[in-house]
């Protein structure tokens, strides 16, 4: 489905009961939706209503002129949710897709029932990152996407899983490649620019669970374990096997914790 979010045409799909738990899922950089089908496949199932959609410039969604920020990714969710309806949800994010739910949670802490933040951080990119950042920039704009996938696949999977599981390797390097190189220099410089969110997390008053794969070097379990000290009453789960991937590195124990997690906000409705 196909819906117009503050003047792009944003693709989403949306599963499970009409009248169950809204759960939104975010994407990371620079994948699209489809990352989290196993996870709306389980959260319909579980009678929530499951949506997942493609961050501008991504997947199905409208690239535009390549100039995006997390603000504007954060419009476009606040936006998405005006468009469904929806007056409060649980928002899921990964990576990128966490950096936009902790924005999003700062912004406007009443949209939401509950967030979950799967291998992300609060923490800006260092000015080491930001130039690492430009490297890739140039490099994307040189080479094509398909280059960058075969390299951005190395850093985000653990290496048991480049070996036990090829296909969800295959799977994510092809939605790298299918996403056109201005998308994601623009990502790259949105990811760059974004705020640091770190002294907001103390306010945050809703249930939030975290999720970080034991072996992530993208967003490492270190980071993870400072958002919990300072969230209160946060839960802190470390994916045994995973990478920064943890959704299809080891989905059973990803959607045990996210189903267990969401039945304890049935009643927060």
């Amino acid at each position: 489905m196909r819906a117009c979010i503050n003047g792009a045409n944003i693709f989403y799909t949306e599963t499970g009961e009409s009248t169950g738990l809204p759960v939104l899922f975010l994407h990371g950089f620079p994948f699209s939706h489809a990352m989290w089908d196993g996870q709306c496949k389980a959260v319909a199932a579980a009678q929530h209503r499951a949506i997942a959609y493609d961050i501008r410039g991504h997947g199905s969604s409208d690239v535009g002129d390549g100039q995006f920020s997390i603000e504007g990714h954060v419009d476009d969710l606040f936006g998405m949710m005006d468009h469904l309806k929806i007056g409060r949800a649980v928002i899921a994010g990964l990576s990128m897709g966490g950096y936009i739910t902790l924005r999003a949670l700062e912004r406007d802490p009443g949209r939401f029932l509950g967030a979950v933040l799967c291998d992300t951080r609060s923490e800006p990119d260092s000015d080491e990152g930001k130039i690492k950042r430009a490297g890739q920039m140039a490099a994307v704009k040189k080479k094509g996407s398909a280059a960058f996938a075969s390299d951005f696949v190395k850093a985000v999977f653990a290496p048991s899983t480049v070996g036990g599981n090829p296909a969800a390797v295959a799977f994510i390097r092809d939605i790298i490649t299918h996403t056109s190189p201005l998308s994601i220099a623009g990502s790259l410089l949105a990811l760059a620019a974004r705020t640091d969110t770190t002294p907001s997390l103390s306010a945050i008053s809703v249930p939030v669970l975290i999720l970080v794969g034991e072996h992530d070097i993208t967003t490492p379990p270190a980071a993870s374990r400072l958002m919990h000290e300072r969230i209160k009453g946060s839960v802190l789960h470390v994916i045994p096997g995973a990478a920064h991937m943890s959704n299809l590195e080891n989905p059973a124990f990803f959607n045990e914790k996210l189903l267990s997690f969401l039945k304890s906000l049935q009643n927060r409705r």
